[in-house]
């Protein structure tokens, strides 16, 4: 990167006035603006915004990398962090990655180059020295939902294994141990995590989960749909699908409905996430909550203590945990 002392030697200048040029401050000859400015552009010198705001202590900018925001769940995890941006003075900026690595990484150096020392990113797919690199670029930088020990002061995450536990101990509580599970195809870091969970609760309490009641598919509603035809057609009698998301769950619900399978008289269906749409659907979906609007409120407040204090949270852990939302969509089994 050219710095401003490099565009002083090429033009003949003092540093001074290159900044007065810049900035379009303080007295310069025409012929001398003219000259710095030629050498400027002949250089590709950029201002350092990150130092100008720091200097003159402007307004709080905040930096937000999700993955995609048209998603319910990032849509709620955007919503979280901008309330909070505001209520703290501060302004939010937000980049889509679209789950690839070089966007991430892209779309942080840009929020830095917008004067962004504060940054809470989503990253699933990024390596963990990668981000453990960026942590020692980036002095406000978060990553939420998902735990690098190594940086653990700068992680908000989730307890995705206890939370599946949880919803699975529910359900064999309630009297069910035919179960299918309806995973997404991504088997990254929440997937893992969750499907682990029901595996490790079903085989605490002696239930085995058959491999053919297990399917994998897309995320979202139509990859619900999609896997409980699957299971349908294997012909492998269940009385429970626990799903990956409440996406998956409604488009469980959808296919069973279709098939005239009634939920949960005939199957239970167990959400995950307690998204708003979860209420909207019939029956009402029993899921699990995932606190993401106020993880994301806290790591904003986080990202801006960072850059003030840093050893202020050395070794601090920042954990959450789901609630168990209890609606309509599960019933014992006959």
């Amino acid at each position: 990167m050219v710095t401003i002392k490099e565009v002083a030697k090429v033009a003949g200048v003092s540093t001074a006035t290159v900044s007065r040029v810049v900035n379009g401050q303080g007295k310069v000859g025409d012929q001398c603006r003219a000259r710095v400015t030629k050498i400027i552009k002949e250089l590709g010198y950029r201002t350092n915004h990150v130092a100008v705001i720091h200097r003159k202590n402007e307004a709080k900018m905040i930096g937000l990398v999700t993955p995609k925001i048209s998603m319910a769940f990032f849509g709620l995890l955007a919503a979280g962090a901008e309330e909070m941006a505001r209520e703290l003075g501060a302004n939010l900026l937000i980049c889509n990655s679209l789950y690839e690595v070089e966007s991430e990484i892209n779309a942080i150096h840009a929020l830095v180059a917008q004067g962004c020392q504060s940054i809470i990113l989503h990253s699933e797919y990024s390596e963990s020295e990668q981000l453990i690199k960026l942590c020692k670029e980036v002095p406000g930088l978060v990553i939420i939902n998902r735990f690098i020990p190594e940086i653990s002061e700068r992680c908000v995450w989730f307890d995705n294994n206890s939370a599946s536990q949880a919803c699975t101990n529910y359900m064999i509580d309630k009297g069910h141990r035919d179960f299918a599970v309806v995973s997404s195809i991504y088997q990254n870091g929440d997937p893992c995590a969750r499907l682990l969970g029901v595996k490790q609760a079903l085989l605490l309490r002696g239930i085995t989960l058959s491999d053919d009641l297990l399917v994998e598919a897309g995320a979202n509603i139509d990859g619900g749909m999609d896997a409980t035809q699957e299971l349908l057609d294997k012909g492998k009698p269940f009385t429970a699908i626990i799903a990956f998301n409440d996406l998956m769950a409604i488009g469980a619900i959808h296919t069973l409905h279709k098939a005239g399978i009634r939920v949960p008289e005939d199957v239970s269906v167990f959400g995950f996430d307690d998204l708003p749409m979860a209420k909207a659907c019939l029956p009402q979906l029993t899921t699990m909550n995932y606190p993401i609007e106020g993880m994301a409120k806290y790591a904003v407040e986080l990202s801006l203590s960072l850059v003030k204090d840093a050893p202020k949270h050395a070794k601090q852990t920042h954990l959450f945990v789901a609630d168990l939302i209890e609606r309509g969509s599960v019933t014992e089994p006959k």
